[in-house]
């Protein structure tokens, strides 16, 4: 048990999850920069899924 302990605490598998949160990180900066657009974007869809839900 103990072999397998000091076995976990010395994987690299740490370094994916510090690639996982760069991903995080530039994604949630895209979304900061882009959000008025991505804002106007979902609601046109959202009026155009309305519209056409409308007329069935």
């Amino acid at each position: 048990m103990k072999y397998l302990a000091v076995r976990f605490l010395l994987e690299e598998d740490a370094v994916g999850v510090v690639e996982i949160i760069l991903i995080l990180v530039v994604l949630i900066g895209l979304v900061i920069i882009f959000k008025e657009k991505l804002t106007s974007l979902v609601n046109r869809i959202f009026q155009k899924i309305n519209s056409q839900s409308n007329s069935i």
